[in-house]
């Protein structure tokens, strides 16, 4: 079983743009979940899912628009214990515009590997829906 996710995601948009959607709470809620979340080191924020699954996190790093690091602590899947892991999300200028990549690991139950997989894809899918429509709406004024 693998334990690490990594996914790597291609944006036209600067890191500047992209880092707004991993940082600014009324952003993240359009793709993500309601948080208090706060770009400081040290501070505690959590994430109110759908279904009523709540995520503890703390912000470990903060490399503005390069690098954002956070624990994550929810209920596993598969046996509701506490799940502890950590989310690593790095931002690479292309020249072309931002590479994103995730990184979640410490999965110990495949159950929560699959489900955390193929949620961030969902996740991601959307921050790129939403990128697009901003520039959409900025090209057309």
């Amino acid at each position: 079983m693998q334990n690490e996710i990594k996914q790597t995601w291609r944006f036209s948009q600067a890191p500047e743009e992209v880092w707004e959607y991993l940082t600014q709470p009324e952003l993240m809620e359009q793709w993500f979940a309601k948080t208090d979340f706060q770009p400081v080191a040290g501070a505690q924020f959590r994430l109110d899912g759908k279904g009523g699954c709540v995520i503890q996190c703390e912000v470990l790093e903060v490399k503005p628009f390069t690098r954002l690091v956070y624990s994550w602590q929810t209920t596993s899947a598969k046996d509701n214990a506490l799940f502890d892991s950590k989310v690593v999300w790095t931002l690479v200028p292309d020249g072309q515009g931002t590479e994103l990549q995730l990184v979640h690991g410490s999965f110990a139950v495949v159950e929560d590997y699959t489900l955390h997989n193929s949620g961030w894809t969902k996740l991601l899918n959307r921050v790129g829906e939403l990128l697009n429509a901003k520039e959409n709406v900025r090209s057309n004024a």
